[in-house]
């Protein structure tokens, strides 16, 4: 009988011992806390909200204070669902975004709202869809941007209740109709064979330009050394004239010089008489039938006729000898 008893009793101080650890274990686990890095947690003591712990190690009073809410203070992206808008042309196209939020007051999103994701993506489908109403489908692929800032905008007005902070917001997709998406590529692959007929043309204009102005160039050029060749070739025969001229007159100075000289007279006679010999031979040997003058015999004559001008010339002066040393009879060939 007493050794059943202690056997109980030894069981019930085991039963009572472990009891007191797992209490002492479940009192460490509510009392002691450590919360990550960019994380925070929102106390409630009694189910009123007591304090928020920021990142690091916390004792907490076990079965009074709790972890009512955990949040993250990273910035987070959450998926904006598809949606169907009309546009100002009453075009329904389908829209879908990526909105980018941040915590900053964890009280006011546990508090303040009671789901804030839900919350925020309604706002911006809503916002989208009164922004894509005052555009023409045409504008909707311009103006993503503006649509961007507008959803911001008011998403921040709404969310500053929240204890949220919206970074950014971008639409993703734009997703017009079948039909019009076919409508819209017969129009693109219109507008880009116009500008390639625009380009083919204006290419051709710029060719045919350069190619006449080429021409032109080409014209006046050689026009410019047409011009220049004639006045080479003008001056080369007024210069030859010149110097033709010039040696011509030197010439027959020279030869009224030397024939005012002594023996002059008789040379001139001499060669007179010869050419005139030689040329009428030189006639008689080309022409089967000729006219023989009367005066034939008569050579003396015209030899006296030529010195008679000569000495006509002589008295008026129009030669003139010089006064240098008289130059030997010129040697005439026939």
């Amino acid at each position: 009988m007493n050794a059943s008893f202690l056997i109980l009793a030894n069981t019930g101080v085991t039963i009572v011992s472990l009891g007191l650890v797992i209490l002492v274990i479940v009192a460490l686990v509510k009392t002691a806390k450590i919360v990550p890095q960019r994380t925070a947690y929102v106390i409630e003591r009694l189910g009123k909200y007591h304090r928020t712990l920021d990142a690091g190690f916390h004792i907490l009073i076990p079965f009074i204070d709790r972890v009512a809410y955990r949040h993250s203070l990273k910035e987070m992206a959450m998926d904006v669902p598809p949606q169907m808008c009309i546009t100002k042309d009453n075009i329904a196209i389908e829209i879908d975004g990526i909105l980018y939020m941040q915590v900053l007051d964890p009280k006011l999103a546990s508090y303040g709202i009671d789901n804030y994701y839900y919350a925020a993506s309604q706002l911006a489908q809503t916002t989208l869809r009164s922004e894509i109403g005052k555009l023409e489908l045409d504008k909707t692929f311009e103006e993503r941007d503006t649509m961007n800032a507008s959803v911001i905008t008011a998403l921040d007005k709404a969310s500053e209740s929240w204890g949220l902070k919206i970074t950014r917001y971008e639409i993703a997709n734009i997703k017009p109709p079948q039909s019009v998406q076919d409508a819209l590529e017969k129009q693109m692959r219109a507008e880009r064979e116009r500008r390639s007929q625009i380009a083919l043309s204006e290419g051709q204009r710029e060719a045919q330009i350069n190619v006449a102005e080429g021409q032109k160039q080409d014209t006046i050029k050689h026009s410019e050394a047409l011009k220049l060749k004639q006045i080479n070739e003008a001056e080369g025969k007024a210069r030859e004239i010149e110097l033709l001229a010039v040696a011509t007159a030197q010439g027959i100075r020279q030869i009224a010089d030397a024939i005012m000289q002594p023996g002059g007279k008789e040379a001139v006679n001499l060669r007179v008489a010869e050419q005139y010999v030689i040329q009428f031979g030189n006639l008689a040997k080309t022409n089967n039938t000729m006219i023989i003058p009367s005066n034939l015999s008569d050579i003396g004559g015209t030899v006296a006729s030529i010195s008679k001008v000569l000495e006509n010339l002589k008295s008026s002066g129009t030669v003139t000898p010089t006064a240098a040393t008289p130059p030997p009879v010129p040697h005439w060939q026939g």
